[in-house]
């Protein structure tokens, strides 16, 4: 091994670090003192609950656990959304978890749960997933009610979903584990099956002091809402559960009764390891952005037993197409590839750029996969497509348009791992969230932005001093400096991974050696939902 992949392993090695260390703090939610609140209650946390509800050592994966971060600092944070979700198995089944966090603000919702929480559905919906809610929340959190309550994408929204997911004959199982308040109630009877849990849950559309204020009534929340009312009286609930693991047990019986369900019918093998150590990757990628690496390089510590079969291998070279398999499962491979190229003026320019006849080939690579129903793999290391008259009398715009419709109008699910660069419209055409990734993640060395700091900063600087300038203020050299430093520093804080994910651009970072889980169980899921659509061929027939 050579001095720059120590190097680079140690900076990895330290991102990831990093990424646990922030992890951890966020597992505790709103902090122990309120988690043993809740085991003073007779209640598990949102964690606890899930641990004891999926398959003990079976694979799971974590949904926006970023979700909010450093967001919110005027209200206390929001750790994690105030929800957990994962996508992981039960009773053998795969499904999704919803758990609100308790600790955190009681679990009630922020502009951010809304979003996760949408997305969870949403994952849901694409996969025809089962879905089981784990219900313990305050409801909208108040201060915050215009930016959560009556647009498309807030708290009603995730009530039309369930509604919606029932006629798609998706299973939904709601257990009320603590307050399941307001508009939040209709969730329990909206789900196919919903459970309470004595003396802890509750559900009323208005608790107690409301009901006082509007209707003059006196009542305490266990006779207005509690499990005896509801399994009793309303017939709201099925089940009255004694505590939370008579709860979660009671799922894990439901689900282990659930029949099979259609395939898509992907093509699935024995799976077998990468032949090259996966850990290796840590060394290969650069700490720096101008440093070239080989993509090969990773793809080959990623797919099952290294191989993969190039497509047109000597053309459009800017981009890998490869066919490979990850845990057994076929996918087609589309990876930008980042290395120092020679121009034919003699120049030299760092890859990652699309150029034209990469377009093309991606172009029809994925059209092949279509056809062929393969699933899709985008790994994203790219700062755009190639600029310059010479691209742009070369069509640049028209395979690049052609790209982004093969890739649009795509029915085979689309899986997009982000390891370096996610710059402007590279973005767009390598399956960033806009299209309709099945999941995208990022590894902690990922950035997200329109371009790059430096060039950001340069154009935003250039724009800052002609305003002042134009008012007669000197711009001294050392002013240029700062302006400068002052503007990347703001813009690269807004490229990170973690700023991405706290907004749910992605759906989570990842160690890179988890690439190959998330895809597999992506493609398990996809494999839930039998494609109905045909694939439009579109501007590939120009």
């Amino acid at each position: 091994m050579n001095l720059d992949f120590n190097k680079n392993d140690d900076k990895m090695r330290l991102l990831i670090s990093q990424m646990e260390q922030r992890l951890q703090k966020i597992y505790l939610g709103g902090g122990k003192a309120r988690i043993d609140k809740l085991h003073e209650q007779g209640k598990m946390s949102a964690r606890e609950r899930i641990d004891f509800l999926l398959d003990k050592d079976s694979p799971r994966f974590e949904m926006g656990a970023f979700a909010g971060y450093e967001m919110y600092a005027e209200y206390g944070g929001c750790a994690g959304g105030g929800v957990v979700i994962v996508i992981g198995y039960v009773s053998g089944k795969q499904c999704i978890v919803v758990a609100n966090d308790a600790t955190v603000k009681a679990g009630a919702w922020f502009p951010i749960t809304g979003k996760k929480n949408l997305r969870a559905q949403e994952i849901s919906m694409e996969n025809k997933l089962p879905i089981i809610y784990l219900v313990d929340s305050a409801g909208v959190f108040l201060p915050m009610q215009d930016e959560i309550f009556p647009d498309k994408e807030h708290f009603g929204r995730i009530f039309r979903n369930n509604a919606v997911m029932s006629s798609m004959g998706i299973l939904q199982i709601a257990a009320v584990m603590g307050s399941c308040v307001a508009g939040g109630a209709y969730l329990p009877i909206m789900s196919d099956e919903a459970m309470i849990v004595d003396k802890t849950g509750s559900i009323f559309l208005a608790g107690s002091y409301l009901v006082k204020a509007a209707v003059g009534e006196t009542i305490d929340n266990e006779t207005l809402g509690g499990a005896t009312t509801h399994c009793e009286i309303s017939g709201v609930t099925d089940y009255k559960c004694k505590d939370d693991a008579d709860c979660l047990t009671r799922i894990k019986n439901i689900m282990s009764k659930v029949g099979d369900y259609d395939k898509a019918g992907f093509n699935r093998t024995t799976p077998a390891l990468p032949k090259k150590e996966p850990k290796e990757i840590y060394g290969i990628i650069p700490e720096a952005r101008d440093h070239q690496y080989e993509m090969k390089e990773i793809l080959e510590r990623i797919v099952d037993n290294g191989v993969i079969d190039e497509y047109k291998e000597l053309y459009g070279k800017s981009i890998i197409c490869a066919y490979a398999r990850i845990d057994g499962w076929a996918v087609g491979i589309v990876a930008n590839q980042r290395t120092v190229v020679k121009s034919k003026k003699g120049e030299m320019q760092f890859g990652g750029v699309i150029y034209s006849d990469s377009a093309d080939k991606a172009a029809r690579f994925i059209m092949n996969c279509n056809q062929k129903k393969i699933p899709l793999v985008f790994i994203q290391d790219a700062t755009g497509f190639m600029v310059g008259s010479r691209s742009e009398q070369g069509g640049i715009i028209k395979d690049g348009a052609k790209l982004v419709n093969a890739m649009s109008n795509s029915v085979v699910p689309k899986f997009t791992i982000i390891i370096g660069n996610s710059y402007g419209a590279a973005n767009y055409a390598m399956c960033g969230k806009a299209y309709d990734p099945r999941l995208i993640v990022g590894w902690p060395t990922a950035q997200i932005a329109v371009m790059g700091g430096s060039q950001a900063a340069k154009t935003l600087m250039q724009i800052e001093m002609a305003s002042l300038t134009s008012k007669g203020e000197e711009i001294t050299p050392e002013k240029e400096k700062q302006m400068f430093d002052k503007i990347k520093g703001r813009y690269d804080s807004q490229t990170t991974p973690y700023y991405a994910s706290s907004r749910l651009w992605i759906d989570a970072i990842i160690d890179p050696l988890d690439t190959r889980k998330v895809i597999s169980m992506g493609i398990e899921m996809a494999n839930h939902s039998p494609i109905t659509k045909k694939y439009n061929l579109g501007l590939l027939q120009t």
